[in-house]
């Protein structure tokens, strides 16, 4: 995942603003296109009156493709059975490809589940990679 320098500046601003309470950070609203998904955040305590006083954050369809496979958000844990040598093993079962999932498969919980994920990552990647970097001039 790459951040621009402006938007890890404007992320950290809203950090500081919620005084590093992660969990005040939310999602006012989305969209979803061909190419990016597109969260505008704001501060679950001072809520704005329109979407263009909220943080906005384009995420490539990739990156976010890639979280929910790697969150297994768009399959399941099931068992198989051989084509050829007919015996049962346990795998994983892909429901539909990761944005075909969540477009037309997932329910309106679980799209609110990979949105979060997607946000909770990137602040993950903020956090670990500027605290990484701030070390390494200490």
């Amino acid at each position: 995942m790459k951040l621009s320098q402006k938007l890890k500046t404007e992320l950290w601003w809203l950090i500081i603003s919620v005084n590093y309470d992660y969990s005040r950070i939310c999602i006012a609203e989305h969209d979803l296109s061909d190419t990016t998904l597109t969260l505008w955040l704001e501060d679950k305590q001072d809520y704005k009156n329109t979407i263009d006083e909220c943080l906005q954050v384009d995420i490539p369809i990739r990156d976010f493709a890639k979280l929910i496979k790697n969150e297994n958000f768009n399959s399941y844990e099931g068992t198989r059975l051989h084509p050829c040598k007919k015996y049962v093993y346990k795998a994983r079962i892909e429901i539909n490809s990761p944005i075909k999932w969540y477009r037309n498969d997932a329910t309106l919980v679980e799209q609110t589940w990979a949105r979060e994920a997607m946000l909770k990552s990137i602040l993950t990647y903020l956090i670990e990679t500027e605290t990484a970097n701030h070390e390494e001039f200490c």
